[in-house]
């Protein structure tokens, strides 16, 4: 299973699909099958049955997840997509980079 270089919560920018261009926050990241569900982006629509939850049933509108190539993160200090770089602190602990300007993408 290949390491994400995206977590939870980060901003990213939609880069392919018919959802390019598009901007959202990382709801959740499924690493095993390489892919995350950003809000607001690749909408569907499920036929759902009655149930406790949704009593009457009808057509609901969730988000999908997308391949994880078709996204870059958005560095919070510059603003722009870039792609994201390893660097390790002096007390040995790793973190992840912005590409253009250098600053970290980890809280």
């Amino acid at each position: 299973m290949p390491k994400l270089k995206v977590k939870k919560g980060d901003t990213v920018l939609v880069i392919a699909g018919k959802d390019k261009d598009k901007k959202g926050k990382i709801v959740q990241v499924l690493p095993k099958e390489n892919r995350v569900v950003v809000e607001g982006v690749n909408i569907v629509k499920r036929h759902t049955r009655p149930n406790p939850k949704l009593p009457q049933g009808g057509i609901v509108e969730k988000e999908a997840p997308i391949h994880v190539s078709n996204v870059m993160v958005i560095c919070p200090s510059c603003g722009k997509p870039t792609r994201v770089g390893k660097k390790f602190l002096a007390d040995g602990k790793k973190i992840r980079v912005c590409k253009k300007c250098g600053e970290s993408l980890d809280r």
